[in-house]
């Protein structure tokens, strides 16, 4: 069945990226807002904006009923949830089917199988996947201390109901996970409302890789290559580039599959992303996880495959299928991603909410913004510090940094701090030049040098 009139629960610079697909589409749009988006550049580009509540959004963006009940209201016959918020809750998933509205994204049961890292990754192993040396759930301390010995320290303890560093903490001794397990379980707990833990080995040289896949939810499944994240801190992506190019290509060629595979076995539907972990010593993979929903990274796939993931997410949805074949799909150059944050990273990355006084993006060839910004808008502090995304494509890699280097040298932003500075730093720094960094590098080496600068 088409979709006619669409349904966007989210804010920022998805809402706007996903509007304009729509709209490019001839599909009617409506925006769900906080009071604090009423004036916001995708409330201005809907065909109507609705305000849903107040601008905290666990009294907005993340009320289930409230989103629902907007959706109805004005006669949507599709919902997309975007990133972040209510994307991966089942919840939302199994009320939209209820209520007779298509959900761009994944079946309730496939979120929760996957959204579950323990589920998860005995799915992975029953599709023939190859995940981490682990467990499944700890219940204690001497639990824990007792599977370490078998795998052998350094180890890693991770929230089976949740990510981005919450309830995860290192440990190298028995001590260290006699000192942290209470901790990161009640952090669990705070974060996710489960506070079940599992353990890992903990792989000292990494690379956090990923595969972008959108299936039909019957078994096709089409990847669209490959990113890198690697470039973290606490867990959280500050520079994706894709395609890989610090595997060889046929274990990349590995890892591709071993998304597919993956995700046909689980009949996934939507996009969606494989993440992994190259164990640069072993020069093996290792599954992580699927994040349910589109990333924030996937412009950088777009770039290198001229296709446009949120056409393909809609086509799913009207049930036509993905819209495009596997040996139709073409990969070609280099992309590169920075994360505009409005955080000080001279100041521990506090926030930086604000007016923006001066908003000038670069322009040319090559060179992609996905924002919502204009100037005057004001950063409220309601919600993540990421303003926008500047994106370069270029024929090679050493090419795209060169690009990449010049857009952000060009940027001009006033008013809040963000993290451009540093995102000059890490670019132009001669380990990225080279590739020879891992998920660690800009915590242990990079960021250090460019405090002291």
């Amino acid at each position: 069945m088409p979709v006619n009139r669409l349904f966007v629960a989210n804010r920022g610079e998805i809402a706007l990226r996903i509007l304009r697909t729509a709209k490019r589409l001839g599909i009617e749009t409506v925006l769900g807002v906080s009071d604090a988006d009423r004036d916001s550049a995708p409330a201005r580009l809907a065909d109507r904006a609705v305000v849903l509540g107040p601008a905290q959004a666990t009294k907005s963006y993340l009320d289930v009923n409230l989103v629902l009940h907007a959706a109805t209201a004005t006669g949507c016959d599709a919902l997309h949830p975007g990133y972040g918020f209510l994307s991966e809750k089942p919840e939302l998933s199994r009320r939209c089917e209820e209520k007779g509205i298509t959900f761009v994204g994944p079946r309730a049961e496939t979120i929760e199988a996957l959204g579950d890292k323990l589920s998860a990754r005995a799915l992975a192993r029953e599709a023939g996947v190859p995940t981490v040396p682990g467990t499944d759930h700890i219940a204690t301390v001497a639990d824990a201390q007792g599977a370490a010995e078998e795998i052998g320290y350094p180890v890693v303890m991770k929230a089976s109901a949740g990510g981005g560093g919450k309830g995860m903490f290192l440990a190298r001794t028995p001590e260290d996970l006699s000192a942290n397990y209470d901790r990161a379980s009640r952090e669990a707990l705070a974060a996710f409302g489960d506070g079940t833990l599992y353990m890992e080995r903990y792989v000292e040289a990494a690379r956090h890789v990923e595969v972008q896949i959108v299936g039909d939810g019957d078994g096709e499944v089409v990847h669209f290559g490959d990113r890198d994240c690697s470039v973290q801190r606490r867990y959280q992506k500050l520079i994706e580039e894709a395609q890989v190019t610090a595997m060889p290509p046929e274990l990349r060629d590995r890892l591709r599959a071993a998304a597919v595979r993956l995700t046909s076995y689980a009949n996934y539907r939507s996009a969606g992303t494989c993440e992994f972990l190259y164990d640069i010593a072993r020069e093996d993979f290792y599954f992580i996880e699927v994040n349910s929903r589109i990333q924030v990274e996937h412009p950088v796939s777009e770039e290198i495959t001229g296709q446009d993931l949120i056409a393909r997410q809609l086509s799913v949805a009207a049930g036509a299928g993905i819209g495009v074949a596997q040996q139709e799909v073409t990969f070609k150059g280099h992309a590169l991603e920075v994360r505009i944050n409005a955080e000080d990273p001279l100041n521990g990355f506090a926030p930086s909410p604000g007016r923006v006084a001066a908003w000038e993006p670069p322009t040319g060839p090559g060179i992609r913004i996905d924002s919502h910004m204009r100037p005057g808008d004001l950063i409220p502090p309601f919600y993540d510090s990421m303003v926008g995304k500047l994106i370069v494509y270029a024929d090679s890699r050493e090419a795209a940094i060169e690009r990449m280097l010049a857009a952000i040298r060009a940027f001009r932003l006033e008013g809040p701090k963000t993290t451009i500075p540093l995102a000059a730093h890490i670019v132009d720094h001669p380990d990225f030049r080279n590739n020879t960094f891992s998920t660690r590098w800009l915590e242990d080496k990079c960021l250090p040098a460019f405090l002291q600068e």
